[in-house]
C-alpha cells in the first residue's frame, strides 16, 4: 500500500509554551518573528525542537502590532510595511543560520494575513517580502487568493492552505472570529474537516452546503486550548488511513 503524506503547520512562538507537545504533531511550522509576538529566545527554542522533530520553518510576520496580536488591520504605506516584514523575517533568518535551518516558507499572520488574501496592493508587498528571501523560499496562502495569484505571477512557489480549526462562509472565506460558530474544537469535527478536504477537495461551510477546496497543507492554530488533543486525535486518524506527515527531509 502507498503511503500517502499530509502537511499539518502551525503557529508558535506566540507565547502560549506548549511547542513541547505540538512539535511530534507536525510537519511544518510558522514562527513568530517580532511583529505580533516573538523574540530572539522564543525563534531559538522552536527552531531546536522544528531541528529535532524534522519539522519544515517558516517565518510568520504581521503587522508591527503587539497590543492587538496582529489581528487589526494597520493602516501603514507599502513601503513602511515591506521594511517591517524585511525586519522581521530577517530576524527569523538570522536565527536560522545559528540552528542550522532552512527557511522553507513564509505564511503571513492574522490581519495581514486576510487582507493580503483580497487586497492586492497587500499581497504585493507580502510578496516583495518573500522574493528578497530568494527562489527558494514558498509562499502559503489560500486558493485562489490575491496573495496566491500576486505570488504566482511573480514566480514564488505557492502552497495552498486551509484551516483546520476554522469554520469557512459560502464564499470559502474564513468565518469571523466574533461569530460564535467561527472556530471547531471538537477532535472529531476538525478531523471531519481535513478530512473532506484531503480526499474530496470539498468543505462543508457554515450553511451546510459543501464548497470547493483544495490545501496543500492545513493550520492549526497554537493557541487554542483544546489544540493538542485536536491535534493527537487528527494525526491518529489519518494515520489510520494510511496518511502521515510529511516530515522535512533537509534536517
Amino acid at each position: 500500500m502507498v503511503r500517502k503524506q499530509i502537511d499539518i503547520n502551525c503557529d508558535v512562538g506566540e507565547g502560549v509554551g506548549n511547542e513541547p507537545s505540538l512539535f511530534p504533531l507536525l510537519s511544518s511550522c510558522n514562527i513568530a518573528c517580532g511583529g505580533h509576538a516573538g523574540n530572539q529566545e522564543s525563534m531559538d527554542a522552536v527552531l531546536q525542537l522544528a531541528k529535532e522533530h524534522r519539522v519544515k520553518v517558516g517565518g510568520h510576520p504581521s503587522f508591527p502590532d503587539v497590543e492587538n496580536f496582529g489581528r487589526k488591520v494597520l493602516p501603514m504605506k507599502p513601503e513602511a510595511l515591506l521594511s517591517s516584514l524585511q525586519r522581521q523575517l530577517e530576524a527569523l533568518c538570522n536565527r536560522c543560520v545559528v540552528a542550522g535551518v532552512p527557511l522553507y516558507h513564509v505564511k503571513p499572520h492574522g490581519a495581514l494575513y486576510n487582507l493580503a488574501a483580497v487586497d492586492k496592493k497587500t499581497a504585493v508587498v507580502v510578496v516583495d517580502a518573500v522574493l528578497e528571501l530568494g527562489n527558494d523560499v514558498k509562499l502559503y496562502a489560500p486558493m485562489q487568493s490575491e496573495l496566491a495569484k500576486s505570488a504566482e505571477e511573480a514566480g514564488v512557489a505557492v502552497v495552498k492552505e486551509a484551516f483546520a480549526d476554522r469554520r469557512y462562509d459560502a464564499d470559502v472565506q474564513l468565518v469571523s472570529r466574533s461569530h460564535h460558530q467561527a472556530l471547531l474544537t471538537r477532535p472529531e469535527a476538525v478531523f471531519a474537516q481535513v478530512l473532506s478536504i484531503y480526499e474530496r477537495q470539498l468543505v462543508q461551510v457554515i450553511s451546510g452546503e459543501f464548497k470547493s477546496l483544495h490545501a496543500d497543507t492545513y493550520c492549526f492554530h497554537s493557541d487554542t486550548k483544546e489544540v493538542v488533543e485536536v491535534l493527537h486525535y487528527t494525526v491518529a486518524a489519518l494515520a489510520n488511513r494510511n496518511v502521515y506527515l510529511a516530515k522535512n527531509d533537509e534536517v
